[in-house]
């Protein structure tokens, strides 16, 4: 009997459901991090240091993942995840001393970075070839829209219960990503992930890894860090150039919605047409939009004109749900998947935190504006370099 036709629709809730309810956890409690570093006694700049910690987590966490992943397999490394998470979640929950807090932070780091390369890895196995930007930029939107509900279910509970209550939806997220994780099919083990006809290979190791895939980190692995810094610096230029036009706290906000909600609506749209057209229609459009949307935005002067560069950038950050990981496991081998996926996230990671960085410094040196238009002209050059170095065919090398 003829197999079944693949569909994204049956693997759905126990692919995608940890993914929206880890997103409901982080989103939960990451409004709340700075506000209780600050009830704990860390002064401003400590307490954006403290909540800087989790960005930190996951960036130094990402090689240690692959290792996790590689040993226990994807389903186990996001099971794992998640039991550490909930764990951090809670030590920031009930301890009362700074260090603990930054501590349990730090945790909830280090566990986002295990639970998005396990995850990653284990549907670009699980999922064909056609399928994967689909499922990938469906991924990345779940998560999207997980981070969108968790601070509204969070204020409902604080509402009722106070500051902790953030910590303890993020607890209960967790642990119920964690029981529909732990119902994933196995994947069979990466060692024996060998094709039809192919010799087993000599298992990889990290600079086996580094020294054979060299040329793809290199060239389209900089592109991804234009990406990445891109979409982290895009978060705050809202709100910035909000406050340069003194507009008002709910114009503000419902500017943000409007981005974020845009940003939220078009992952799946997008991942088809990565998969029936090629990854360079929708990676470059992507990053050509949200680069003329920063560019113009120095220019908008009104809430109207603020609201339509917005509009554009959430938009184009939205058609490009998923991007990085479908990249990411168009090159990534069979056998040393964990270890690629690991430095393609570092790399990731990387980038995310030059992006605000650099539009800090540029915002410094010479003016909101210039670092604003800055980061519009690295989108152009990520556009560039993904361009030239995007396969033109939909298949991975």
């Amino acid at each position: 009997m003829a197999d079944a036709p693949f569909s994204l629709r049956r693997i759905a809730v126990s692919a995608f459901g940890p993914s929206l309810l880890f997103g409901i956890g982080e989103g939960a409690i990451l409004p709340v991090v700075p506000i209780t570093a600050r009830e704990l006694g860390a002064s401003v700049p400590v307490a954006a240091l403290v909540a800087m910690l989790i960005g930190l987590g996951a960036l130094v966490s990402n090689i240690p993942a692959s290792l996790v992943t590689l040993r226990w397999g994807e389903r186990w490394a996001i099971v794992v995840a998640g039991v550490w998470c909930a764990l951090g979640m809670a030590l920031c929950a009930l301890t009362s001393d700074l260090a603990l807090f930054a501590v349990g932070c730090f945790m909830v780091g280090m566990s986002q970075a295990t639970f998005n390369l396990a995850r990653q890895s284990y549907l670009t196995e699980a999922v064909p070839i056609g399928f994967r930007a689909r499922a990938l930029s469906t991924l990345g939107g779940v998560m999207r829209i997980g981070m969108f509900i968790g601070p509204f279910a969070a204020a409902a509970a604080m509402h009722r219960f106070g500051l902790p209550a953030a910590y303890a939806v993020g607890v209960v997220a967790l642990l119920a990503a964690t029981a529909v994780a732990a119902r994933l099919p196995d994947l069979v083990p990466e060692s024996q992930r060998v094709a039809p006809g192919e010799a087993a290979a000599p298992r990889p190791t990290l600079r086996s890894t580094l020294r054979d895939h060299r040329r793809v980190f290199l060239t389209l692995g900089l592109g991804v860090m234009f990406i990445s810094a891109v979409r982290a610096a895009r978060q705050v230029v809202v709100p910035l150039w909000a406050d340069q036009l003194a507009l008002a706290p709910s114009v503000v906000s419902l500017i943000y919605g409007v981005s974020a909600g845009l940003d939220m609506l078009v992952f799946y749209p997008a991942g088809k047409v990565m998969d029936r057209r090629g990854r360079l229609w929708v990676v470059v459009p992507s990053m050509l939009i949200m680069g003329g949307g920063l560019l113009l935005m120095p220019l908008a002067h009104s809430a109207a004109g603020l609201l339509l560069v917005a509009a554009a950038i959430g938009f184009g950050n939205g058609i490009g749900s998923g991007v990085i990981m479908t990249l990411g496991a168009d090159h990534s081998p069979r056998q040393g998947r964990a270890h690629f996926l690991g430095v393609w996230r570092l790399m990731s990671d990387i980038g995310s935190s030059c992006g605000p960085a650099l539009l800090s410094f540029l915002t410094a040196a010479l003016s909101l504006g210039a670092g604003i238009a800055a980061t519009g002209l690295l989108a152009l050059a990520a556009a560039a370099q993904l361009g030239y170095w995007i396969p033109r065919s939909r298949r991975r090398p």
